[in-house]
């Protein structure tokens, strides 16, 4: 398949390495071109600006950090949108808002075309080793036309129907429900260790009874060896994403106090200079606030 693919940060660059040796022909564009070095190495062809990704590309991928840059890529000059054929798909997999979201699809439908939303779970190691989750929404031409993709990207898919911000509520809400976990953890290895226990031995109790699953397994370590880097995803982006989740809550009219604590968390986290550590950095504002040294 034809594809293009705009968007080659941490987590961008491997999926589209992934695609490329699936088989698919690539056109790539990032902002620092040499991103695309070692895509262009191995046969992708990049390109000059967003645009030229569109052509004869049957789906076209943006992997973006946020509702700025994917706005900028379409309506700064709309030639993305009017570069797209009739009945190309938008994929989109970067975490944004619904209401950015229900906006592109709108686009996109005036247009001819079709609007895909399908944000993905897991870490850059995920990306790499093609071992995503992604939730996926849109219509059903063109969640069929993507799933070639998705099958290479990922170990599963999960669609939630024709309404492309479906998916983006999905990812938010999750997102806050891993954030508070973060948070949650930090605070119960803060105590273990200001009580005098081993934070790594109480974190393997718990990961293999009461909380014997892959987020656990996985962030537990980290925070019980106050392990804040390298980094996967900053704290910087925590905060951005738990936004998102925010302002769906409340244009829904649903209370989320407990988002609120860990939006000060982080503020104070980001205040103490920590922005650029990974999001297991909420756990040493957690330790640093019981009096630990990290």
């Amino acid at each position: 398949m034809n594809v293009g693919f705009i968007g080659l940060g941490k987590m961008g660059l491997p999926m589209a390495a992934n695609l490329l040796a699936a088989g698919h022909r690539l056109t790539v564009y990032n902002r620092t071109k040499s991103r695309a070095n070692e895509l262009v190495a191995r046969g992708a062809k990049t390109a000059d600006a967003p645009e030229e990704c569109c052509g004869d590309s049957s789906v076209v991928v943006t992997m973006l950090s946020d509702d700025h840059a994917l706005e900028e890529l379409l309506f700064s000059n709309n030639k993305f949108v009017d570069g797209l054929s009739p009945k190309t798909v938008h994929l989109s997999m970067s975490t944004i808002s619904a209401a950015l979201s229900e906006k592109l699809a709108q686009v996109h439908s005036k247009a001819g075309q079709i609007y895909v939303a399908a944000p993905v779970f897991g870490r850059p190691e995920a990306a790499v080793s093609r071992k995503l989750l992604i939730v996926a929404a849109g219509p059903k031409d063109g969640i069929e036309r993507c799933s070639p993709l998705f099958e290479t990207l990922a170990r599963k898919t999960f669609v939630v129907g024709p309404t492309a911000a479906h998916a983006n509520l999905v990812k938010v809400a999750s997102n806050f429900l891993l954030f508070s976990m973060i948070e949650s953890l930090g605070e119960a290895v803060a105590f273990a260790r200001k009580t005098g226990l081993d934070p790594n031995e109480f974190v393997k109790i718990i990961t293999e009874t009461v909380f014997d699953s892959g987020a656990y397994r996985v962030f537990g370590p980290m925070i019980a060896q106050a392990k804040y880097e390298p980094v996967a995803f900053p704290l910087s982006m925590v905060l951005k994403d738990l936004g998102l989740a925010l302002l769906a809550a409340e244009h829904a009219a649903v209370p989320m106090p407990f988002a609120n604590v860990i939006r000060d968390q982080l503020s104070t986290a980001i205040a103490r200079g920590y922005q650029n550590l990974d999001e297991t950095a909420l756990a040493r504002v957690a330790a640093e606030n019981s009096g630990l040294t990290s």
